[in-house]
């Protein structure tokens, strides 16, 4: 089996599965803050100015910015799904090393910088709140199999949505391209169709899908375990 089949095979079962668990909708807003904190970051990295983020209970959101050049506004505009694929990527990276916590630490940081800086209102500001907080019972007393399987639920449906979001846009690029988003702003700026930008978002979104689960799927070499005799000394992988 290919690896691009085992790829699409594995995104697939994740879209369906994960909907049949409790609440996971919920968690699907992880995407969207990922994908407008990205933006946010590269703003600011090219000297603009975040003045607030929206996180919308269906799952879109928006990021108000004051940019210096067209120029800005472009590396902006590319960095929202890039960003979203990329960290589904690192998610999966940190699983193969069993750094669960540390990846919760990671977004559970987002969540608590969004608020303090960007998100002050509304369904986003009530949603990043008890995400924080559930975070923090987790990593504190889940214990490491419900902190491990948080986190997979977690990093499958960013990666999940880290596709299906492109796709989205590429849909609405054909029926309906100013209404394309990210794509649309690009096409106004480069005179490059906006279907075209959401190919090029899909595309990127599936390598880095097929690196996520090539991470997943990765098998892990024996632990250097090593027990010393008399004192009973294991030294081993940590979770």
């Amino acid at each position: 089996m290919t690896k691009w089949l085992k790829t699409l095979l594995l995104l697939a079962g994740a879209a369906l599965l994960t909907r049949f668990i409790p609440f996971s909708h919920i968690f699907r807003t992880l995407d969207t803050m990922i994908h407008e904190f990205a933006h946010a970051v590269v703003t600011l990295m090219m000297s603009g100015q975040v003045q607030r983020i929206d996180l919308n209970a269906d799952h879109s959101g928006v990021t108000y910015t004051l940019m210096t050049s067209q120029s800005s506004s472009i590396l902006a505009s590319l960095a929202g799904y890039t960003g979203a694929s990329l960290f589904a990527v690192l998610m999966f990276y940190l699983h193969a090393r069993q750094l669960h916590k540390w990846g919760l630490g990671i977004i559970t940081l987002i969540a608590a910088i969004m608020i303090l800086l960007y998100v002050h209102e509304g369904y986003g500001l009530l949603w990043l709140a008890g995400f924080i907080v559930l975070n923090v019972v987790v990593m504190l007393a889940g214990g490491r199999t419900i902190t491990k399987l948080y986190y997979l639920l977690l990093a499958f449906i960013t990666l999940e949505e880290s596709v299906a979001g492109t796709i989205i846009i590429l849909t609405a690029s054909l029926l309906s391209p100013s209404q394309a988003g990210d794509a649309a702003n690009l096409a106004a700026w480069t005179h490059v169709p906006a279907w075209l930008w959401s190919v090029l978002f899909l595309l990127f979104s599936l390598f880095c899908a097929r690196a996520a689960i090539g991470q997943f799927l990765r098998r892990r070499k024996p632990g250097m375990e090593t027990q010393k005799r008399g004192l009973g000394f294991i030294r081993g992988r940590s979770g």
